[in-house]
């Protein structure tokens, strides 16, 4: 998705939070600040991100307090403030300077900037942080980013309880059942609707070069799968509530020494 398409101005003409709302724009999140003010009331999407909370708010506990969560790519921070007001301590992560600002002033708005910490870098960083995680919130980002699997291998080893996975897709719910193996010559499986693939955007989608990826359904659930997390549940479309799955650290582990060389943990000689 190309942001920058549908990010808002807001009018700040009424003062109040809605003059300070301006001063930080534009905005891609709808943000519902605590004197009612919005500060994209007019996004092409719709209520954005509200629509997509209310999908999986019923999914998620009502009492975090005593869990830590991440939200990847937190833009404005809308899901930081929402699993906040839950009581969970939060880390919002983005890679964009003037959504931080806005996530740290929303959250002042609210009174909640004691229970969130914004940082900025990219995904693969995550690599690097010793910290691991209740609830972790990868929505919007997998399509965007250039290495996947890289960055899901790194996200999979974050998750302790719950992981809330959404991303764009292929059109189709196809699964196809894969052989636990195939010969050579039998790569026409490959063809069959289900198969798990993904396409490649070389140049863009929507007017926007950073959407790499457009993952098929059976692709999402067999890479989830690979990193050691299971689906149990699918409040909306293209997204998944993941756990991790009994053999996790088993599947983890067999990629375990490749994913250190990919993100620089190896020691070196």
């Amino acid at each position: 998705m190309n942001k920058a398409r549908y990010m808002i101005t807001s009018d700040g003409r009424a003062g109040g939070l809605a003059a300070e709302a301006a001063e930080y724009g534009p905005w891609f999140h709808n943000m519902h600040l605590p004197d009612g003010t919005q500060t994209a009331p007019d996004h092409p999407l719709g209520d954005f991100p509200d629509f997509k909370w209310r999908q999986i708010a019923a999914h998620l506990p009502e009492n975090l307090h005593d869990w830590t969560a991440l939200d990847i790519g937190c833009n404005a921070g809308y899901y930081s403030l929402e699993l906040a007001k839950r009581g969970a301590r939060v880390t919002g992560l983005d890679i964009d300077p003037h959504f931080l600002r806005q996530a740290n002033w929303a959250a002042r708005c609210f009174d909640l900037a004691d229970r969130i910490t914004f940082r900025q870098g990219p995904i693969y960083d995550l690599a690097h942080w010793a910290e691991r995680f209740d609830l972790v919130l990868f929505m919007g980002v997998f399509y965007h980013l250039r290495h996947p699997l890289l960055a899901l291998d790194i996200v999979a080893e974050k998750v302790k309880r719950m992981l809330v996975f959404q991303t764009l897709t292929m059109p189709g719910d196809a699964v196809a059942v894969a052989p636990p193996d195939l010969e050579i010559d039998e790569r026409d499986a490959f063809l069959q609707p289900g198969w798990p693939k993904m396409a490649f955007i070389e140049r863009a989608l929507a007017g926007d070069s950073t959407n790499w990826w457009a993952p098929n359904h059976a692709c999402i659930d067999a890479m989830l799968r690979t990193t050691g997390l299971e689906i149990v549940s699918r409040p909306g479309h293209e997204i998944c509530i993941c756990v991790p799955s009994e053999s996790a650290a088993m599947v983890q582990a067999k990629y375990h020494e490749e994913l250190l060389s990919a993100t620089g943990r190896t020691p070196r000689s």
